[in-house]
């Protein structure tokens, strides 16, 4: 296979060029109406967290909320706790280059759309002054980048991206390995035990009970986000025609003109989307729809946010 051809491998270039078009969107706990993250059915982002500076006394303006009653009563004069945000929180992105991704029937392969969804993260977050980590994996293997706010250590996380999705071939003898996902999600919740920013970008293949379990546990003291990736062939096959699926060398020609094909494909879809959901309901947490069809860059920016003009970020 062409390793060059557009939409079937990225380039470590095009992942350093996205930190252009890493903008329009915001992990942070204000969201625009527009995002997906500002629906009352999607979880609230905690952010970052507040520190403690200063008791003082009220004055005008104050808001209420922020009285220290016990000092107030104490002194017999008003006084408020005053805050200042911590400008830290560590965002740990958990990117899949498994075989199952290793699929695409229009714009790139789902394994393409996680990169680049990976690296815009990654700079988004970095642009947002905080840390930014990663996780890496394929069938077999697991790449971990701890978190530091630098430009190197984002260079660092896409190199191990495109070295992983380099390392996929629709003929190679590689395995698949459904029960990675979970092995992985456990891994991260030893990385991320409270207050930080967990962004899985995978297309929940192997996805379980024990998966439900382990989400859980991340939720409940991170701010977790799943990005699903899912190419529209999956979804849906095309009324007429005869298409080659092939794997590990082994191909399979099917007749999509039978209704009965396509309505099997079609369950088996949505019967995986589902079970993401259900897995992820228990905590509230957003599952982010992304089409291997479209541009990854203006999904994120219409489903996260807005997407503005270039002199706004």
């Amino acid at each position: 296979m062409n390793r060059e051809a557009e939409g079937v491998y990225t380039t470590f270039a095009e992942l350093v060029r996205l930190q252009h078009k890493a903008r329009g969107f915001s992990f942070l706990p204000r969201q625009p109406m527009t995002s997906l993250l500002a629906g009352k059915h999607s979880s609230k982002l905690r952010g970052r967290g507040l520190n403690f500076e200063e008791l003082r006394n009220y004055l005008p303006g104050d808001d209420i909320r922020t009285m220290d009653w016990k000092a107030t009563l104490r002194t017999g004069k008003p006084h408020v706790r005053v805050y200042t945000e911590e400008r830290d929180r560590p965002a740990f992105l958990v990117v899949d280059q498994r075989q199952s991704m290793f699929f695409g029937s229009r714009l790139k392969m789902k394994s393409v759309t996680a990169a680049e969804l990976g690296a815009v993260a990654a700079w988004r977050v970095l642009d947002q002054g905080d840390r930014v980590g990663a996780v890496v994996f394929n069938d077999e293997a697991v790449t971990e980048v701890r978190p530091l706010r630098s430009r190197g250590n984002v260079m660092k996380i896409l190199g191990e991206i495109v070295r992983l999705n380099h390392a996929l071939d629709a003929g190679g003898a590689a395995s698949t390995n459904p029960g990675m996902l979970n092995k992985v999600l456990e891994q991260v919740t030893r990385l991320a035990p409270h207050d930080g920013l967990v962004c899985v970008i995978t297309d929940m293949a192997g996805a379980d009970a024990e998966t439900r379990r382990i989400a859980t546990r991340l939720a409940r003291q991170n701010d977790l986000i799943v990005g699903f990736v899912y190419d529209p062939l999956e979804q849906e096959l095309p009324a007429e025609g005869r298409y080659v699926f092939s794997e590990h060398g082994r191909q399979l020609e099917v007749n999509v003109a039978n209704r009965q094909v396509r309505e099997r494909f079609r369950s088996a879809f949505d019967e995986r989307l589902d079970r993401a959901r259900q897995i992820l309901l228990q905590r509230a947490v957003p599952l982010v729809p992304i089409s291997a069809a479209e541009d990854p860059v203006m999904q994120v920016q219409r489903l996260l946010g807005q997407v503005r003009s270039a002199r706004r970020r």
